[in-house]
């Protein structure tokens, strides 16, 4: 699941910064999506540890009785541009400053590896698979590292255009396994009409959004 909307009034991308909590809206997804699971087969509840993940989990592991469990693998990407604004729009593509962190798209060279991040997410996958075999885990976590170990699983090239992520806020991405085996993967948005309707995937990014138009993840 990737966590609900975040109290940004500065529009910062920020990444790993400390004291970035749900809005109110944000904490209404978390309570929709944790009454959507209600039903489910849930055993285990694991997050990020940054506060918007552990806050939209928290629901729902109370909704089921769990403790809430903490895997520092699913933290949000690492950036350059961490703590600053940087988006569609906002000029910072003619800023040389940025123009060396911008030479190599593949990799990418403006943040932590693709590669890096499939190694880590899968590892939290196959850990909290194995803390609920037989049942069923939720992990939240966070746009860019979700999108990138689906890319991987579905056998996707892990560049992107990241302004077509389908990882909408609140949205959950699900995995299924047979065995030790991931046998399909699914998408569902139980919370999309709260969504506002440009932060929803596939959305334009428009000056001054939120996260889902900022270019390098959220």
């Amino acid at each position: 699941m990737r966590h609900g909307e975040v109290h940004n009034p500065d529009g910062l991308l920020y990444g790993r910064l400390p004291g970035y909590h749900l809005s109110e809206l944000g904490r209404k997804m978390a309570e929709r999506v944790a009454e959507h699971l209600t039903p489910r087969d849930i055993t285990h509840v694991v997050a990020s540890p940054l506060e918007r993940a552990q806050e939209t989990a928290t629901p729902i592991a109370k909704a089921h009785g769990l403790d809430l469990a903490t895997d520092a693998r699913l933290i949000e990407a690492d950036n350059v541009f961490q703590g600053k604004t940087f988006g569609v729009g906002d000029g910072a593509l003619r800023n040389p400053d940025n123009w060396k962190h911008l030479v190599n798209p593949f990799r990418p060279s403006w943040g932590e590896p693709y590669v890096d991040q499939v190694v880590r997410m899968m590892g939290a996958l196959n850990a909290a698979k194995d803390a609920a075999r037989g049942h069923e885990a939720v992990l939240v976590s966070h746009q860019l590292p979700i999108w990138i170990v689906r890319s991987y699983v579905e056998r996707r090239r892990l560049w992107h255009d990241p302004r077509k992520r389908q990882c909408t806020l609140a949205s959950l991405t699900s995995f299924t396994y047979l065995g030790d085996k991931i046998v399909s993967v699914g998408y569902s948005e139980p919370a999309i009409d709260l969504v506002p309707a440009h932060l929803r995937a596939g959305a334009k990014p428009q000056k001054g959004s939120d996260v889902q138009g900022k270019a390098f993840g959220a």
